[in-house]
């Protein structure tokens, strides 16, 4: 595979004709390049007018290599053949080298140019571009390319000081201009001038230079006859070093390069708007700088955008009045960095009742709306900081989360969420500061985590309780004066706080007829009907201890016990004639009875948890951390009203719920979900690794484990 470097626009602050009489000091040999032994002239040309000097030299290397590798090779030094070609009427040098040495088996390419800005005459730009082929090489193919690679990096970062120094030296010995070349006042005879034309020309192509003739997708140059075309350009399509550093950051030469590079492709091939040079960075940043891969995601996250019409979402969209009021979200100054901060009271808003209201579709949108904010947030801070801002902070506050976060179409529109934002805002999450997680986000964490990219994770800060507000907290990152109110900070914050979404706000049955939500919801949750003296029971295995049984489920007719049990053997089938367990099927949904009738409690089986009671209406999620392998039992049975006593009269709310229980009949509709011991062990490791204070929280959540305890429950009305 060829490797392939572009440098941008590097610019000197000085006249063209001063930098060439520092650029010659660097011949027969640089001091400040260790590796440039010395140099011999080949040929050499000078037209009558001295308009035109060609100089070619035959430079002496000496490679740092391992001693072995060159012993193989059986060479101590490696030649290179360079050939400057000045024009001091167009002031112009163009500069093309190639190997000598290994010709045959490794093809070397450099081209560089120096030219006068194309906005101020009395400023000289610099451009580099090079190839390497590695053909073959005893066997040491990879280990020759990095080597070529690392010096020649090492070598483009000393280009620009070695000018310099050679600036400063002219300086001392009292040289601060050089005159521009001027005609001579006669002018040669045709006859002269034709015949060193024709010498001039037939060193120029004494040299072949394959590599000027190959562009980023190897297409050939509109220059057939090989002469090197300049390299300068205006600003509009050219990246000058200097912008780079200030609006893009540091970045070194090969990141430089493949930025350059994969903007000019998107120049020449793309049909429509062209990204920002922040942006193409950051879809390089995401894929270490493979010009391939970003190129690939690139391409499709342009083609989305371009389908969603993204690049309008804040000019023509306005988001639900529900979304203004209920989405705990909103932006809050910036951190210690200059990143715009972005805060979430996530433990305070009600994801069901936003899906339920507005559908995935909807919330989506509005999560892309944030993120087209944060870019021109970045953008207006990377003016006003004076420095380099491509992404933000994220503070999330979980106080109050609970397990109704793990309504089931919730978790599946954060997924979803996750993988659009992933694949079309890449590196612009700076950080993520998790506060006052409670015990139960370590299930959340795990059922999420594995779609979150390993980079985005490792930006992960997570604090349990009142961490935050310590050593290595919240306070390392924002300033005090800038911490928001419901942290105890004195700051304001103007972002909404959540709450319940009314339910007079959710969309109606036929609004949903035709919605992702209510397909997979029937896809992934059962029904089942539960009967008075016929509870339902599903029989879950756990293989490993520490296991998590995690449920949601919506009690959708009468009120119901839940329960679970557990077993060290298995319960027998359900058969049609058992006197035991026994199964029925109704219109309603299943009906499965596992535990045996002549089962005694204590003995066969034991109670994991206290029994809930769960009425009509309410929507419970809930989950268990195990403590022993063997079988456990979900129960849902049918809730009876207890028997008022002799003192006390019936309440009438009472009265009215047992008349609407028809038949002894209830119905619930469920979902449940086992977390493995490895992927939840692993989920906690990850989160004591984040940089955090969650080790507590961790030490807890284990220990729960060991009590009955160990149930994270909540539950709430939905209709």
């Amino acid at each position: 595979m060829v490797q392939k470097y572009q440098s941008p626009v590097r610019v000197y602050k000085h006249p063209f004709e001063l930098i060439m009489a520092a650029y010659e000091r660097r011949f027969p040999t640089c001091p400040l390049i260790p590796m440039f032994v010395d140099s011999d002239t080949v040929n050499e040309f000078r037209s009558e007018d001295g308009a035109i000097h060609v100089i070619e030299r035959r430079c002496k290397l000496d490679i740092d290599a391992p001693r072995l590798l060159k012993k193989i090779a059986g060479v101590d030094y490696v030649y290179f053949i360079q050939k400057n070609s000045l024009n001091s009427r167009e002031r112009t040098l163009h500069i093309e080298a190639h190997n000598e040495t290994f010709s045959s088996r490794v093809v070397i390419r450099e081209h560089c140019c120096y030219s006068v800005h194309p906005e101020n005459e009395d400023w000289t730009c610099f451009e580099q571009s090079a190839s390497l082929d590695i053909k073959s090489f005893f066997g040491f193919e990879s280990t020759v390319e990095k080597i070529a690679m690392k010096q020649y990096t090492s070598n483009i970062k000393k280009g620009k000081e070695i000018i310099e120094y050679y600036l400063r030296q002219l300086e001392e010995e009292g040289i601060t201009f050089v005159p521009r070349w001027t005609p001579p006042a006669m002018a040669p005879s045709s006859e002269t001038s034709s015949s060193c034309k024709k010498q001039a020309a037939a060193l120029a192509l004494a040299v072949p230079d394959p590599a000027l003739r190959e562009g980023l997708g190897s297409e050939p140059l509109s220059n057939p006859g090989g002469a090197p075309e300049p390299a300068v350009g205006t600003p509009d399509d050219k990246l000058d070093a200097d912008y780079i550093k200030r609006y893009l950051g540091d970045l070194t030469p090969l990141q430089e390069s493949c930025l350059i590079r994969l903007r000019q492709w998107l120049q020449e091939t793309h049909k429509g708007k062209i990204p920002k040079d922040e942006h193409i960075l950051r879809f390089l940043r995401a894929r270490d700088f493979n010009i391939d891969k970003a190129r690939e995601t690139m391409c499709q996250s342009l083609t989305w955008r371009k389908q969603h019409q993204v690049d309008y979402i804040l000019d023509t969209w306005n988001p639900p009045q529900v979304l203004q009021d209920y989405y705990a979200g909103g932006w809050h100054h910036h951190d210690k960095d200059g990143r715009p901060l972005y805060v979430l009271r996530l433990g305070q808003m009600d994801t069901k009742g936003l899906v339920r209201a507005l559908g995935e579709e909807a919330l989506l949108r509005y999560v892309l709306s944030i993120n087209e904010e944060g870019l021109r947030r970045c953008e207006e801070n990377t003016k006003v900081f004076g420095r380099p801002i491509s992404s933000w902070t994220c503070l999330v506050d979980l106080e109050g989360l609970n397990m109704r976060h793990l309504w089931r179409p919730g978790v599946k529109a954060l997924l979803r969420i996750i993988e659009v934002v992933e694949a079309n805002y890449p590196e612009t999450l700076g950080r993520l500061l998790i506060l006052r997680a409670p015990r139960v986000f370590p299930v959340l964490w795990t059922l999420v985590s594995p779609f979150i990219d390993d980079n985005t994770r490792r930006k992960f800060l997570i604090y349990a309780g009142n961490d935050y507000q310590g050593p290595g907290g919240l306070l390392d990152y924002i300033d005090r004066e800038i911490i928001p109110d419901f942290l105890s900070g004195e700051c304001m914050c103007e972002v909404p706080e959540g709450g319940l979404v009314p339910k007079s706000l959710y969309r109606t049955a036929e609004e949903l007829e035709n919605e992702d939500l209510k397909l997979w919801t029937e896809t992934i949750y059962q029904s089942a009907s539960v009967f008075k003296g016929a509870p339902h029971e599903i029989l879950i295995q756990i293989v490993d201890a520490s296991s998590v049984i995690t449920w949601d489920f919506d009690v959708c007719k009468g009120d119901i016990v839940f329960n679970i049990y557990h077993s060290k053997r298995s319960p027998q089938p359900p058969k049609k004639d058992s006197l035991g367990a026994h199964s029925i099927t109704s219109p309603g949904g299943n009906n499965v009875q596992l535990i045996d009738r002549v089962w005694q409690l204590g003995r066969d089986y034991s109670m994991v948890e206290s029994p809930l009671i769960c009425k009509e209406g309410e929507s419970v999620q809930g989950s268990h951390v195990t403590r022993w392998p063997g079988f456990y039992i979900l129960q849902w049975k049918f809730h009876s009203m207890p028997a008022c006593a002799a003192t006390n009269l019936p309440r009438v709310d009472d009265v009215l719920a047992s008349l609407q229980v028809s038949s002894h009949k209830c119905k619930v509709m469920y979902y449940t979900e086992v977390i493995g011991s490895e992927d939840f062990r692993g989920s906690m490791t990850s989160l004591e690794s984040s940089h955090s204070g969650f080790s507590q929280l961790s030490a807890a959540t284990t220990s729960s484990s060991q009590s009955h305890s160990s149930s994270m429950i909540s539950r709430w009305r939905f209709c």
